[in-house]
């Protein structure tokens, strides 16, 4: 693919492969937003949404739109490594109750199949392993029942802090239309 010489050009318009810009973004029932306001790195990439599923893991999901996708008209690598990282330690942080403390300290990842502009990617999560100090959890982003990646994480379970001021509430993930969550949504690791 060429490089537009008009900077203004969309990729859309630059390469004739690459689906239009405009995707209508459609979030399936039962999805929430997750730091909708939040001015940190993970509130740039979004919109990014959560579901809590009883008894198991919540669910981060999104809708890929155009600022999402790299200079071939792919998700870019990185936005979805960090929705990995992200359903990850919250899962771990969901499984452990307690206030928002994990960190990554390793996170192995590896591309398996392709997104597209307008899909829908989920992040599911299994927590391998919790203890005092250390957790292991692993996921798959999936479109529909399709694999993209998988990833596998260790976390540093370290003490809380507090919040900047007007910053972010620490603290357990709420369930979907809880008020609680609405008005201060929990921050996500490394963020």
């Amino acid at each position: 693919m060429s490089t537009p010489a008009d900077p203004s050009q969309t990729l859309a318009q630059a390469d004739p492969h690459v689906a239009p810009a405009a995707v209508t973004p459609e979030v399936p029932a039962g999805f929430v937003p997750f730091h909708a306001n939040s001015d940190t790195f993970i509130g740039l990439c979004g919109p990014i949404y959560w579901k809590d599923v009883p008894g198991g893991t919540p669910i981060l999901g999104m809708r890929l739109q155009s600022q999402h996708m790299n200079l071939r008209g792919h998700p870019h690598g990185g936005l979805l490594v960090t929705l990995a990282d992200s359903g990850l330690g919250y899962a771990v942080n969901h499984m452990r109750g307690g206030p928002l403390a994990v960190v990554t300290a390793n996170l192995s990842t590896d591309f398996i199949g392709i997104a597209h502009l307008g899909d829908w990617i989920e992040c599911h999560v299994e927590v391998d392993r919790i203890g005092a100090r250390m957790a292991f959890a692993s996921c798959h982003l999936k479109v529909g029942e399709r694999k993209i990646l998988r990833a596998s994480g260790v976390f540093a379970i370290v003490k809380p802090v507090e919040p900047p001021p007007g910053g972010h509430a620490h603290g357990r993930l709420h369930g979907p239309g809880s008020d609680a969550h609405v008005a201060t949504p929990p921050t996500a690791p490394n963020a």
